[in-house]
């Protein structure tokens, strides 16, 4: 599982530099896919179908921008503009395991607004990755997760969590990324040898969330802006991995 998150690590590394003002989601989709086929793997998402959409999913990634929350579709002729972040979610299947990661990278030059909604994301992931060991319950992880996203101001988006990852790329548990009652009843122990793909999904305003009639793009209920970043963790006796780190 390593070599896989070392595959998408490389892939999100290569778009993050690549995604400036001009460029189209679907040169870094193409890119994307290039790079995956050079290292031998399967990009995850591509043919993922859902039952709100009339085709499968076409992407490598899912491209969402701005008020898109995720799985946004890349497209040539969307073309990303100064002041834009892009949110860029990757994952690839190489010798039956799977990898799964995201960021979110601000385009050319971005408001100080969209700066800190991107960088409170980041570290909502990051105090997951701090925090997760073996004999923890996972509620525990989560409301420190809620809580820095709350107390900065935003809200952590509730319709879509993280997932077990291994040979599929949604396995169980669920690994929402607040506390619920849902979750308290039915809590995770962490266990060394558990691999999760840990996703926080942070908005600028509401939580709320709706599909587009593409049946995939989820956008943001009031229209203000989104970040995402995401990364496949395992569990270890002392801490935790992270196999899509760069």
């Amino acid at each position: 599982m390593a070599r896989a998150g070392a595959v998408v690590a490389d892939v999100l590394w290569k778009l993050h530099e690549l995604a400036k003002p001009g460029v189209s989601t679907g040169y870094l989709d193409r890119i994307a896919s290039e790079t995956t086929a050079r290292a031998g793997a399967e990009a995850l998402f591509r043919g993922v179908k859902s039952p709100y959409a009339k085709k499968a999913f076409p992407g490598a990634v899912c491209a969402s921008i701005n008020d898109q929350v995720v799985h946004g579709i890349p497209d040539e002729k969307v073309i990303l503009k100064d002041g834009d972040i892009l949110s860029i979610d990757f994952g690839v299947r190489l010798d039956g395991f799977c990898g799964d990661s995201a960021v979110t990278v601000g385009i050319g030059n971005i408001s100080a607004a969209n700066k800190r909604l991107i960088d409170a994301t980041r570290r909502v992931l990051d105090i997951a990755v701090e925090n997760c060991r073996a004999g923890i319950k996972w509620s525990e992880v989560a409301g420190l997760m809620q809580s820095f996203a709350e107390s900065a101001g935003f809200s952590v988006v509730k319709d879509f969590v993280g997932h077990g990852i291994g040979r599929q790329m949604h396995e169980d548990p669920k690994v929402p990324n607040f506390v619920s009652k849902e979750l308290l009843a039915d809590d995770i122990l962490l266990r060394e040898g558990m691999v999760l793909a840990i996703e926080p999904m942070i908005n600028a305003g509401t939580d709320d969330t709706w599909t587009l009639k593409d049946g995939w793009t989820v956008v943001t209920k009031d229209g203000k802006n989104s970040a995402h970043f995401e990364h496949t963790v395992a569990i270890t006796k002392g801490g935790c991995e992270v196999l899509t780190a760069k």
